[in-house]
């Protein structure tokens, strides 16, 4: 199969696995989630090979460095092989997963609240509304 010289960017999101439909893809560049080489991009935008993507998705930035173009998504293990995460974007992500981890394990309730306790909620909240 010959490589492309150059494909859309919400058609190489996609290809990539980094959103499930083009739309999804092609809604994430036109809201300034996606930016070819640190510029806010259109989803009709060519990219090729050795461009640099910043690519947020919820709480996690990916910085990728194109590696290859297909047109069609392909399983999961050749659609990695399609660009290569900067070493940075990669330590950044693991430590946010690891101080998202911390937090929600810190959250942990150990009950309801009694009806005593909700007043006290309920008190605390409104005169906080009122300041």
């Amino acid at each position: 199969m010959s490589e492309l010289q150059k494909l859309r960017i919400d058609k190489w999101l996609w290809a990539a696995r980094f959103f499930k439909t083009r739309s999804l893809a092609s809604d994430a560049v036109n809201g300034g989630k996606v930016h070819l080489n640190s510029d806010r991009v259109k989803a009709a935008k060519a990219i090729k090979v050795g461009d640099v993507l910043r690519i947020r998705r919820g709480d996690e930035i990916w910085m990728v460095t194109v590696l290859s173009l297909f047109e069609k998504r392909r399983q999961a293990s050749l659609a990695q092989t399609m660009y290569e995460e900067l070493q940075d974007s990669l330590k950044q992500r693991e430590d946010n997963a690891a101080d998202r981890k911390a937090l929600s394990a810190s959250r942990v309730v150990s009950h309801r609240p009694s009806k005593k306790e909700r007043r006290h909620i309920i008190k605390f909240k409104n005169i906080n509304r009122e300041n």
